[in-house]
């Protein structure tokens, strides 16, 4: 019975963490606060405390509509005048098929 160490090399790479998610076809992209906020335009709106301190692009469809993503799925809208995040109906999708 062998340990892991003795079976296995450790990798000559070093690790340098992951890249910063872009967000190139967004207006701009804010940072969430450690309290799970959006500070914009001297209003702030709560989105959730589970991304702080990840950032979120943002692109304008409406005057003060604001569309809100998170890598590459779209979590909702935002309405400046409302302060809220009108959340999508599970932007994830399924990943199961449904069976018969």
């Amino acid at each position: 019975m062998s340990t892991p160490s003795e079976v296995y090399l450790p990798s000559l790479r070093p690790y340098e963490g992951l890249p910063e998610v872009g967000y190139p076809f967004h207006d701009k992209d804010v940072p969430v606060t450690a309290c799970g906020r959006i500070c914009m335009h001297s209003k702030k709106i709560n989105v959730s405390t589970v991304m702080a301190g990840q950032r979120l692009g943002i692109k304008e469809v409406d005057d003060g509509i604001w569309l809100v993503g998170f890598m590459t799925y779209d979590l909702g809208y935002l309405d400046l005048e409302q302060r809220t995040l009108q959340t999508i109906d599970n932007p994830f999708g399924t990943r199961l098929s449904r069976m018969s």
